[in-house]
């Protein structure tokens, strides 16, 4: 079915003007990325309007419909490609409208007789630059990079961009050599292409905010609200993964932390002041484990991590480091009140094959209280075979 050219451009329309109704409606429902879809919104219904006005180009006076038709056009992809950098907070608002004046420029110095030159081919170039910026913003935006929307996103986009650098660069030689009906095939490429752009890369924009919402509130659900440290169910995830994975090939240590006489500080100072020392172990303890270890709040005083590899086989030497600065720092924090709050360790070190996490930490859990009943601000081994030696 033979489908002609103002067709194309009804449908290109209607679909632009869809998709910039749905991005205003996310934009609604989320509030992180409202600004991005308000702009991507805009975007798409400027694109609408540039599309309309190419139909009536011929009715402005003075030669002025092409190039108002491709300064609204070129705006609205302009929009988009703002909209997409705004989700990793950078802006291209100089740079669009320099590339706006540039334009125009090369309208006026094309004069009335050079307008068809301008349309045809020299106009596609900026319009294939930002469809290309557009894609290489969605590459590099850091919180999309584990989304698998994200690269069919790059992919709408880079063709877009590819289209387009083809009619700059490609087509004056094939209508050259074929002719007029290679311009017209041209445009009906042109024309499909953009119908599906104009579909599948807002649907793809919303669906990548979507996912990234989900995967916010995901792991939102697996954060301490106040350390923002993992909490007990992340920390049993992430920590069965790493057993899983590590088992049998590298050491395994866990560490059950609790911080000493916690409710006599919060009865003493206040539920305030016990929020900051726990806040200021968690940070603490987060820098004396290091950067590999699984470390999370598992209750209200109590913390647990898991170390694997070398940090395993130095597990002793680093939950003493924690329980030293611990007490050393303390003092000096908490709105300078000198707390004495100090915690006490239990760990349970594998170096073959390590029990389920569960078992893993009942063992450490068998420790700390060891540590506890001896009066607290100490770290005590597990009592097994596999117990580390205090270096």
């Amino acid at each position: 079915m033979h489908v002609d050219l103002l067709t194309l451009y009804f449908i290109t329309i209607g679909t632009l003007l869809a998709s910039a109704g749905l991005t205003f409606w996310e934009h609604r429902t989320h509030p992180n990325r409202s600004r991005s879809l308000g702009i991507l919104a805009a975007g798409f219904a400027t694109l609408a309007v540039g599309c309309s006005s190419v139909l009536f180009r011929a009715d402005l006076p003075a030669g002025l419909g092409s190039p108002v038709s491709n300064l609204i056009i070129l705006g609205g992809y302009l929009l988009v490609l703002n909209s997409v950098a705004s989700l990793s907070g950078r802006s291209y608002r100089g740079r669009s409208l320099a590339l706006l004046a540039v334009m125009a420029l090369v309208w006026l110095g094309a004069g009335r007789d050079g307008q068809d030159v301008v349309w045809k081919y020299v106009s596609a170039f900026p319009i294939g630059l930002v469809s290309a910026l557009t894609a290489w913003e969605l590459l590099r935006c850091d919180s999309m990079k584990m989304l698998k929307t994200r690269n069919f996103a790059v992919a709408v986009a880079g063709v877009h961009a590819l289209i387009y650098f083809g009619r700059a660069f490609l087509l004056p030689w094939w209508v050259a050599a074929g002719g007029p009906s290679v311009q017209l095939l041209a445009s009906n490429i042109t024309m499909y292409e953009g119908v599906l752009y104009s579909v599948l890369l807002p649907m793809t924009l919303v669906k990548l905010i979507r996912e990234e919402t989900h995967v916010q509130l995901v792991l939102e659900s697996q954060t301490d609200y106040l350390t923002r440290l993992g909490n007990r169910r992340w920390f049993f995830e992430q920590g069965a993964r790493l057993i899983e994975t590590q088992s049998g090939r590298e050491p395994i240590a866990v560490l059950a932390f609790d911080l000493d006489q916690f409710k006599s500080i919060n009865d003493r100072y206040g539920h305030h002041t016990g929020d900051l020392v726990l806040k200021s172990f968690a940070g603490i303890a987060r820098v004396a484990l290091g950067p590999r270890a699984i470390l999370a709040r598992i209750g209200g005083e109590e913390f647990a991590a898991l170390l694997s590899g070398d940090d395993a086989r130095r597990a002793h030497e680093l939950g003493a480091a924690a329980a030293t600065r611990f007490a050393e720092a303390i003092a000096n924090q908490a709105d300078g009140l000198g707390i004495a709050a100090t915690v006490s360790i239990g760990l349970a070190y594998f170096e073959d094959d390590a029990p389920a996490l569960a078992d893993g930490l009942a063992r450490a859990d068998m420790a700390l209280y060891r540590a506890k009943s001896l009066g607290g601000n100490r770290l005590e081994a597990a009592l097994a075979p596999e117990r580390v030696a205090a270096d």
